[in-house]
Parts: C-alpha cells; sequence; structure tokens
C-alpha cells in the first residue's frame, strides 16, 4: 500500500492493468505522506536525478496542506527562514564545539 499521485490510475489502466485503489481516511493520510516523504527523498538519493526534487516538493505541499498551510505560504515561511538564519549558499559545516 502506497500513496501515488492523483494521474497514476489512468496511466495504470492504459497500460491494461486493472489498479486496485482507495481513498485515504483523514486519519492516515498524514503517515503516508511521511512515508511518500521518505520514499521519495531515498529515490533522490539513490539516483541524484534532480526530477526527483519535484517529488520532495509535492511530498512537502500536500504534508503543508494537513497543517492547513497552502504552498504560497510554505515558501513565506522558507523565506523568512532564509533571511532570518540564511540559507546554505555558503556551504559552511559545523565541525562542533571546543
Amino acid at each position: 500500500m502506497k500513496l501515488i499521485r492523483d494521474k497514476v490510475p489512468a496511466f495504470i489502466k492504459k497500460a491494461g492493468k486493472t489498479p486496485i485503489l482507495r481513498i485515504a481516511k483523514d486519519t492516515e493520510i498524514y503517515q503516508l505522506l511521511l512515508k511518500k516523504l521518505d520514499e521519495e527523498v531515498t529515490e533522490y538519493q539513490m539516483s541524484r536525478n534532480p526530477e526527483e526534487l519535484a517529488d520532495i516538493i509535492e511530498a512537502c505541499y500536500a504534508l503543508a496542506k494537513t497543517h492547513k498551510i497552502p504552498a504560497a505560504k510554505l515558501e513565506q515561511m522558507r523565506k523568512k527562514k532564509a533571511k532570518e538564519r540564511g540559507a546554505f549558499d555558503k556551504r559552511i559545516v559545523w565541525m562542533g564545539n571546543q
């Protein structure tokens, strides 16, 4: 059992297969999305394919919706945090404390 994108069932049917589907319950969608995020991160780590980053973002947007946060608000939050704490542009690595 795994969460799939909305249009995937049509692709499965077009391939001549009959997908077994159901709609996720409100009580389980958060956990399914966490699993999907882990899956997408792992796929990116294994393949290094930048297209997988789009899947990670999509999973993050869906998780944000479970918190009633639209994608635009999530982006605002990201920008605010980058302004306050910085991004990763300078590639600084913390080596610990002395």
